[in-house]
């Protein structure tokens, strides 16, 4: 199945190496600072002379600066990225050949699981290959939505029938829950 959250494997992983980078250097600092680690000794002077840094170590700092400013960049970007890409499907018959975009394939989709109790708004992506689909669901779920039910009557009825209306065996789909701020109607 092609992963739908990439963003979150890439922060995760930066995340930890951050992590035992600041780890590290706050154990080489305490045992510098109670004499664990003969590295350094308590009275040397952390920088040795006072003389300005040549040159190039300006531009090299501003080097460094940059190439970290553009990952970070590439990292923000990547952020809002959680849908797999969305392709035009073809089928070819005798007759010719059909053009469907998946985004329209997953309208009817959407449209219906939005009518269900409990759910506020439904977007849905159609995203991988014919021979390889996959399906990203995030539904806006009402406070008090039953977010069981929601995904049974999901994978339960509205999965089903997109999946007979595409002629597919099998679609892979993740659902993604957000609550809305809304809330369904009350009965008294």
């Amino acid at each position: 199945m092609t992963d739908l959250n990439r963003p979150a494997r890439l922060n995760r992983t930066l995340l930890v190496l951050t992590g035992l980078v600041l780890l590290a250097g706050g154990l080489f600092a305490v045992g510098t600072h109670f004499g664990r680690i003969p590295l350094l000794e308590a009275d040397t002077a952390l920088v040795p002379g006072t003389a300005m840094p040549p040159g190039w170590a300006w531009y090299a700092v501003a080097g460094g600066a940059l190439v970290v400013g553009l990952l970070t960049l590439r990292w923000l970007i990547a952020q809002p990225v959680r849908k797999p890409k969305s392709r035009t499907w073809r089928f070819d018959q005798d007759t010719g050949q059909t053009a469907l975009a998946a985004s329209t394939a997953v309208e009817p989709f959407t449209a219906e699981v939005g009518a269900y109790p409990g759910v506020h708004a439904a977007h849905a992506t159609l995203g991988g290959t014919q021979d390889a689909p996959v399906l990203a669901v995030v539904l806006s779920a009402e406070q008090d939505g039953d977010l069981a039910a929601i995904r049974e009557r999901v994978t339960g009825e509205g999965l089903p029938r997109l999946r007979q209306a595409l002629d597919l065996e099998e679609l892979p789909m993740t659902i993604e829950f957000r609550f809305s701020a809304k809330t369904g109607p009350r009965l008294q």
